[in-house]
C-alpha cells in the first residue's frame, strides 16, 4: 500500500508539472486518493469527510489569517507610498553608484519581504527599485535578482511563514522563531555576496530604454498608476517608514502574537499616513484589496491542510513507514549531503516544495517518526530559500524577471548557486543542532 501511496504522489508531481491541473487542485486529490487508499472511513474518527476534508481545511487557519493581515499591511505601504518613499530614498541615496543603490534596493526589499511575500513584495520594491537600477547600470537579470534575493532575506522574519511552519509541523512558535534566527545570517551573507559579486562581474550595462519600456509586462499599466499615484501624495513621512518594522519589533523584542503583532504594525501605518476623516475609507479599502493578493496563498493553505490531513492517517503512516525509514539518511553528514543534492526537487513546483507535494512529503516525515519536527523544519524552511528566488514558476520569480525584461529561467541560473548556498547552511544548522 506504501508504494501505491508514493506513486499517486509521483502522479500528482506529473499533473502538477504538467500544468494539467493547479497545485491547489492537484494538492486536494491527493489528499483524497491517500484517504482512501489508507483506508480511511467515510465518517468519523480518522475520515476522510470529518478528518481530512473538515479539519484539514482549516488546520492552518491561523496562517491563512497571518496572511491576509500581511497583504493588508503590504497594502496600506503601497497605497500610502511607505514602499515606493523607501526604494526612492534608497535610490537617492545611491547616486549614480550601481552597487549602492544595488544594495540600497536589496535591503529595502529584505524589510518588504518581513511584511509579505511572493510577488506583491516584488512588486512593491520592485516597480522603482528595478528600474532605478537598470538605469544606474545594474545588469537586467542581476536587477531583477536582488529584488528576489532581498525578499528572500526578509523571509526569515517573514511573520505568517513563522506561523505556517508552527502550525503545519505542530511546533511552538519559540522553535520556529530560533532556527529562523540562525537561518538569517546565511541568507544575508548570500544575498549581498550575490549583488557585490554580480554587479562587478558584468560590469556597467545602461539598457534601459524606451523599447524596454515597451516590452514591460501587461499589468505595468497598474505599475504606472501606483508610480503616479505615489507621485501625486508625495513622500511618506519620515516616521511612517518605520511601519515594516513595528510588527517584528513586537514579535520579536516583546514577544507579542503574531496576528496582533501584525494588527499593530497595520494600525500604525494608517495613523501614520492618514487623516482621521479618511481612516475608515482607506481601512477597508487596503482590507478588501489584500483579500485579492492573500487569495492565492489561502487556497493554496486549504489543500495543503487537506494534504497533511492525509498522510497523517494512521493507515497512511503505517503503509509508508518502512518505505521512508529506508531511504532517509540517518546520519548527520548524510543527512547534509544528500538534501543538499535534492535541493532542486523544490523547484518547478516539484516533490520537496514545501507549498506543494513537500508539505506531505514534511508531515510523513514526522508521523513515521524519521526526523524530529524541528528537523524537518530546518529542511523545508532551508528549500523554501530556494523555491522563494530561483523558481522560475513561483510569482514574484516570472514578476521580477519580466519587469526587468529577461526571462525567469535566467534569474534562476544566475541566483541559484547563491540560494543553494543558504540552504546548504541551513541544512548544516539542523544536522548540527537537531540531529
Amino acid at each position: 500500500m506504501g508504494i501505491v501511496i508514493i506513486l499517486i504522489m509521483l502522479a500528482g508531481v506529473g499533473l502538477m508539472l504538467a500544468r494539467k491541473l493547479p497545485t491547489a487542485f492537484a494538492l486536494v486529490l491527493l489528499g483524497v486518493a491517500v484517504a482512501l487508499v489508507a483506508g480511511a472511513p467515510l465518517t468519523g474518527k480518522n475520515s476522510l469527510l470529518d478528518t481530512v476534508l473538515e479539519e484539514g481545511s482549516v488546520a492552518l487557519a491561523s496562517t491563512m489569517l497571518a496572511v491576509l493581515i500581511g497583504s493588508w499591511l503590504g497594502k496600506l505601504m503601497e497605497e500610502t507610498g511607505i514602499a515606493s518613499t523607501l526604494v526612492r530614498k534608497i535610490v537617492e541615496f545611491g547616486g549614480d553608484r550601481p552597487t549602492v543603490v544595488a544594495l540600497g534596493v536589496l535591503a529595502v526589499s529584505a524589510l518588504v519581504g518581513t511584511v509579505t511575500g511572493s510577488a506583491p513584495a516584488a512588486m512593491m520594491a520592485g516597480i522603482i527599485g528595478i528600474p532605478a537600477m537598470i538605469a544606474v547600470g545594474v545588469p537586467k537579470t542581476t536587477a531583477a535578482g536582488t529584488i528576489l534575493m532581498g525578499i528572500a532575506a526578509g523571509m526569515p522574519f517573514e511573520l505568517p511563514v513563522w506561523q505556517f511552519f508552527s502550525t503545519a509541523l505542530e511546533l511552538p512558535l519559540d522553535t520556529v522563531k530560533s532556527f529562523m534566527l540562525r537561518l538569517f545570517p546565511f541568507a544575508a551573507v548570500f544575498a549581498v555576496l550575490y549583488v557585490l559579486v554580480e554587479t562587478r562581474r558584468r560590469g556597467v550595462e545602461h539598457t534601459w530604454s524606451l523599447a524596454d519600456l515597451d516590452k514591460r509586462p501587461a499589468d505595468d499599466g497598474d505599475g504606472d498608476r501606483r508610480r503616479g499615484r505615489s507621485r501625486r501624495l508625495g513622500d511618506a513621512p519620515w516616521y511612517a517608514l518605520l511601519a515594516p518594522a513595528v510588527p517584528l519589533v513586537l514579535a520579536l523584542g516583546f514577544e507579542l502574537a503574531i496576528i496582533p503583532s501584525m494588527l499593530a504594525g497595520v494600525l500604525y501605518a494608517l495613523v501614520a499616513t492618514t487623516r482621521p476623516r479618511e481612516m475608515n475609507k482607506r481601512l477597508l479599502r487596503t482590507l478588501y484589496s489584500g483579500f485579492e493578493v492573500a487569495a492565492p496563498p489561502i487556497t493554496l493553505f486549504v489543500a495543503i491542510g487537506i494534504l497533511l490531513a492525509a498522510v497523517k492517517l494512521p493507515g497512511a503512516v503505517e503503509a509508508l513507514d518502512p518505505l521512508v525509514k529506508a531511504v532517509s539518511p540517518g546520519h548527520p553528514a548524510a543527512f547534509v549531503v544528500v538534501f543538499t543534492l535534492l535541493a532542486p526537487l523544490c523547484l518547478y513546483r516539484g516533490p520537496l516544495n514545501v507549498y506543494g507535494l513537500g508539505a506531505g512529503i514534511a508531515g510523513v516525515l514526522i508521523s513515521a517518526g524519521v526526523y524530529p519536527a524541528a528537523a524537518v523544519l530546518g529542511l523545508t524552511a532551508s528549500y523554501n530559500q530556494i523555491f522563494g528566488v530561483a523558481d522560475p514558476t513561483s510569482t514574484q520569480t516570472v514578476w521580477a524577471a519580466q519587469y526587468a525584461g529577461v526571462s525567469p529561467q535566467q534569474v534562476m541560473l544566475r541566483t541559484l548557486p547563491y540560494v543553494w548556498c543558504v540552504a546548504l547552511g541551513g541544512l548544516v544548522v539542523t544536522a548540527a543542532t537537531r540531529l
